[in-house]
């Protein structure tokens, strides 16, 4: 944030470069974040994985909120914005390190060392069935392996070879996770972040038929509708859940169709409209998004949910790079397209 703020605004080809690769810094922290605090939630049961959703998803609201007040509505220039918001990732360093209650994460640490607490009151009342349930569940991850397989576990094995291993076992449990949840998870991004990146921008009113005085005004408010409704579906994973994914993943396919008909063939008559149909993309992909990974809670083995969790996440991650090389061609097309039917307001600010 301070790179992109702290640079000149001048529009030679190094200024762009900096203001780039603060772009890249972002998404990078983004998607290593994502990865990491979504395997976890796994560490602190279902309502975690809950609070999660709604958390980003609420702060996508506030995020897009926040600028289109500080931008439209109050008039700060974008750097000035980007400088007052810069403090707010000292607010993940204090709710990591202060707020959340670290015991879950020193119990799994001694359990993966082979130290765990046995409650002696507990101990008496376990009973041989139990015991015998508990080990076939430690066998039954997307990782077992079959017991004809011969599978060296010396302690002579090579580090390299280790961790030849463990990848070609990443590999397949990440298989086994590909159509039921990251397949559904894939398809949504790349449409709801085409419709964000490439569509969204073309889909522009004459201003006395708008509710704007400024052209720059739809984009962020189209952003902050969104956003609204990704965080209303990721909360409420609490008390609904959506099992057959790939009907909302579908279903936003169908939304990214009608809005890129109508950047082509304007037929939807007022703008007001188009803030119903972005409420709803965004109503789409949070529901895929929260239940994708709730289902990964409730139906992967526990000693697979961890990396399942974080695995699945590059999915969505992976949809909006889709969508950005998509949305770099489309926006531009659809653009000029407009431009060549009359409609130029996409050229103006």
């Amino acid at each position: 944030m301070l790179l992109i703020a702290l640079t000149p605004a001048a529009r030679d080809g190094g200024t762009i470069t900096v203001r780039m690769a603060g772009v890249m810094l972002a998404s990078l922290s983004c998607g290593g974040g994502e990865l990491s605090f979504l395997g976890l939630t796994h560490y602190y049961g279902h309502f975690s994985l809950a609070a999660w959703a709604s958390g980003t998803g609420g702060a996508g609201v506030f995020g897009a909120a926040l600028y289109l007040a500080t931008t439209t509505w109050i008039g700060l220039s974008e750097r000035t914005s980007l400088l007052v918001f810069s403090f707010l990732p000292v607010v993940m360093i204090v709710s990591f390190f202060v707020i959340l209650p670290h015991g879950p994460l020193k119990d799994s640490s001694l359990k993966a060392a082979g130290y765990e607490a046995v409650d002696s009151t507990e101990s008496a009342d376990i009973r041989p069935e139990d015991e015998e349930d508990s080990r076939l569940a430690e066998h039954d991850g997307l990782l077992s392996i079959p017991e004809n397989r011969n599978v060296v576990t010396s302690s002579s094995t090579s580090p390299s070879s280790q961790t030849l291993q463990r990848f070609k076992a990443n590999l397949r449990r990440a298989r086994s996770l590909f159509i039921p949840y990251m397949l559904p998870l894939l398809f949504v991004y790349v449409a709801e972040y085409t419709i964000n990146q490439g569509v969204a921008p073309t889909l522009l009113f004459p201003l006395d038929s708008s509710p704007f005085h400024q052209y720059r005004s739809f984009y962020p408010t189209y952003n902050a509708i969104y956003q609204t409704g990704v965080f209303i579906s990721r909360t409420s994973i609490a008390f609904l859940r959506v099992r057959h994914l790939y009907t909302p993943s579908l279903l936003q396919v169908l939304n990214l169709l009608l809005l890129t008909l109508h950047a082509l063939f304007n037929f939807i008559p007022s703008v007001w409209l188009i803030f119903a149909i972005i409420f709803w993309e965004g109503i789409l992909g949070g529901l895929v998004y929260a239940n994708t990974f709730a289902e990964i809670s409730d139906n992967v083995p526990i000693l697979d949910r961890e990396f399942s969790l974080g695995a699945t996440s590059v999915s969505d991650s992976a949809g909006i790079c889709i969508a950005a090389f998509l949305s770099m061609v489309f926006e531009v097309w659809l653009c000029r397209w407009q431009v060549g039917h009359g409609r130029d307001y996409c050229t103006k600010i």
